[in-house]
């Protein structure tokens, strides 16, 4: 199972936290996120894959700052279309499409079944205003209703107490996890000793 740590700001927790074990570290390029991490990664780690998100911005500008930041792979949060997300993963990076997920609505599975194809991954959040970083769950059963292909990470408020809970959550495309707000001292800082011990325990 892939774990992916996002909302990282910091050098020295980013460093601490890439010798954690973790396979994936988040970095926002969202100005209108308190997780924003400007335009230069004040420390570029190597032993991760580099995520790079994204909130429907341009498409060159991605580019410019995948290539400046060496990412791996690109995350939109926001309402690209299928055709946005192609043209990027021709580029080269593994791409992920983020879809909020609301526990009082229909799982949206006609809207999601148009990125089949052009992704490489998923990932479900809870749905908010402020595309994710709510720190609050969805109704994780409202998964059941995903048939698609493509493999997905959870997301959405997972918290230390939660370990138990994801490690008990079955599906047949799911393929990793996505920690943030629920591990944070503050916005972007990671309690180290937290993640270590949520880390050791779900694997």
């Amino acid at each position: 199972m892939i774990i992916k740590v996002c909302g990282m700001r910091e050098a020295s927790n980013i460093l601490e936290v890439e010798h954690l074990g973790t396979d994936w570290m988040g970095f926002i390029f969202y100005p209108k996120s308190p997780r924003y991490v400007g335009e230069t990664l004040p420390y570029i780690p190597e032993n991760v894959k580099r995520v790079g998100v994204f909130v429907n911005e341009d498409h060159e500008r991605v580019l410019a700052l995948a290539e400046k930041n060496r990412l791996d792979i690109l995350q939109l949060h926001g309402d690209e279309s299928p055709e946005i997300c192609q043209k990027l993963r021709e580029k080269g990076f593994l791409m992920v499409k983020a879809f909020g997920i609301a526990t009082d609505k229909p799982f949206p599975s006609e809207l999601i079944g148009q990125y089949e194809g052009c992704c490489d991954y998923f990932l479900f959040d809870t749905k908010t205003d402020l595309y994710g970083g709510s720190g609050k769950k969805f109704g994780w059963a409202l998964l059941e209703e995903y048939r698609g292909e493509t493999p997905f990470l959870l997301s959405g408020g997972i918290s230390p107490k939660d370990v138990e809970a994801v490690k008990g959550f079955s599906h047949p495309r799911c393929v990793g996890i996505d920690l943030n707000s629920g591990f944070e001292i503050e916005p972007t800082v990671k309690d180290v000793q937290l993640l270590q011990e949520f880390i050791g325990a779900f694997r």
